[in-house]
């Protein structure tokens, strides 16, 4: 004997109670998500100017030697400044640290010196360079990251306004059909 399948309709008054529910939960978590990314962007941007700031690192001053327009010409605009920011240590260290770089080792990466000072022990000018280039991209990678870093924090920033403007929507809806509820 087969079982009769019962067939139950959802009224108006459970659907909209329904979707009243599913809206406060759906606005807790945009709340939610705006209120991390708000912090996420703060967390950032404070983060990593607190860390550059106390490296005292700056762009040499405008018309010295040290900042030549023809070598640097997109440094120009941060002539003289400290780098306080992910743009910055982004420029600083892909424009400043490795033309620098590139210069002292006559065009050859970190990698490449290594390998030519590990094949000749015997060369302190090359070991000294291979210290050099080391360093430099020690303190390039810390820029780049501080640089990433920053990227997320405004990526944040940018999704705090969205998330927040989605949660508002979301909350208003839910308040429609609440007051649909109470009118059925």
């Amino acid at each position: 004997m087969a079982k009769k399948a019962s067939s139950k309709n959802v009224t108006q008054h459970q659907l909209y109670k329904l979707l009243g529910v599913f809206g406060v939960v759906v606005t807790i978590v945009l709340g939610a998500a705006a209120i991390g990314a708000w912090a996420g962007n703060n967390f950032a941007t404070d983060q990593v100017r607190s860390q550059l700031v106390q490296e005292k690192i700056s762009f040499p001053a405008a018309g010295t030697a040290s900042l030549d327009p023809k070598v640097f010409p997109g440094l120009q605009q941060y002539a003289g400044q400290p780098v306080d920011n992910g743009v910055k240590a982004k420029a600083y260290a892909d424009e400043f640290i490795w033309v620098h770089m590139m210069k002292a080792s006559s065009g050859k990466t970190y990698a490449e010196v290594s390998t030519l000072a590990q094949a000749s022990p015997q060369d302190t000018k090359l070991a000294g360079l291979k210290n050099t280039m080391f360093q430099g991209d020690m303190l390039r990678s810390s820029l780049l990251t501080a640089y990433a870093f920053s990227v997320f924090g405004t990526i944040a920033g940018y999704a705090y306004p969205i998330a927040l403007g989605a949660a508002t929507f979301v909350f208003l809806l839910t308040l429609l059909s609440f007051s649909r509820v109470y009118r059925v």
